[in-house]
């Protein structure tokens, strides 16, 4: 195919990132991007993340097909990733000055990264959207939030609290998020009826009321080692519950994101690492 490749992580959630801006859909099929994510017989990644041509004024588009070839809305630490990337481009093009924030058009609307001095990358996430019909889960009234909602998975009551951040988050706070059976129960969360687009699943265990631990399971990728926009519905749930503060640090097994819900606009930012790994060429 002789299409040149970066790969990069958040936290350890890795993607292969490749310059699409030469044209306005993704120049892999989904079929390829399982090949390429395979970690055996290919690259080995959580997804392929695509930049592309900026639509309705924003300055780039980003599309992601993932582990099972599926796309998802959005994907939080997948934006760090692109933003890290689009100003890497941006200086292997020449750019004296390479854009420090972006707007980016995704499916789950204009997201806008702003790259730190410390490498660090801050994010705006947008607002929660908090209805059942917005999620979209059939657990409760579509015009209602979905708040310790009881749903049976695994022979087991949870009670889960719903989260879009885009895309669709089921929230479950536990006592130790270190036993819970992830790889058996995770799917049967995805693919409860409840959730007719399948569902991203946090466990969570309250630390402080400033520090979350967080596991997940990712619609589409399985178990990862860090989910930012699970990371964000994780901390809207707690506050939503009454657990933790609107600002606080997310532990999750790949590393720290800092979030933030902001009461003064009602949006969510996320501020995280973005990490280079290696180029290449596939084909």
């Amino acid at each position: 195919m002789g299409i040149e490749f970066t790969k990069y992580h958040g936290l350890g959630n890795d993607f292969i990132l490749i310059d699409n801006r030469h044209q306005p859909v993704p120049c892999l099929t989904p079929e390829q991007a399982v090949a390429l994510c395979d970690r055996h017989f290919g690259i080995g990644a959580d997804g392929v993340i695509f930049a592309l041509p900026g639509q309705d004024g924003t300055d780039y588009t980003m599309r992601i097909f993932n582990s099972d070839g599926s796309e998802p809305e959005m994907c939080g630490n997948g934006i760090r990733c692109l933003a890290r990337f689009l100003s890497d481009l941006e200086t292997r093009d020449g750019q004296t000055s390479p854009s420090q924030s972006y707007r980016i058009h995704t499916l789950a609307g204009v997201i806008a990264p702003k790259l730190e001095a410390d490498r660090q990358v801050t994010v705006d996430m947008g607002q929660p959207r908090l209805l059942a019909g917005e999620i979209p889960t059939t657990l409760g009234v579509a015009d209602r939030s979905v708040v310790n909602q009881p749903l049976e998975v695994a022979g087991q009551t949870w009670a889960v609290t719903c989260v879009s951040m885009g895309n669709p988050h089921c929230i479950t706070f536990v006592e130790d998020v270190a036993v819970i059976p992830l790889a058996e129960i995770g799917p049967q969360f995805e693919h409860h009826p409840g959730f007719p687009r399948r569902t991203n699943t946090e466990f969570i265990q309250v630390v402080r009321a400033d520090y979350l631990k967080m596991r997940v399971w990712e619609r589409g990728a399985g178990i990862t080692l860090a989910c930012g926009t699970g990371a964000c519905a994780a901390l809207v749930a707690g506050v939503m519950t009454g657990r933790c503060d609107r600002r606080a640090t997310v532990e999750l097994p790949g590393g720290l994101l800092l979030i933030e819900w902001s009461a003064a606009d009602d949006r969510v930012y996320m501020t995280g690492p973005a990490e280079q790994v290696f180029v290449g060429q596939i084909g």
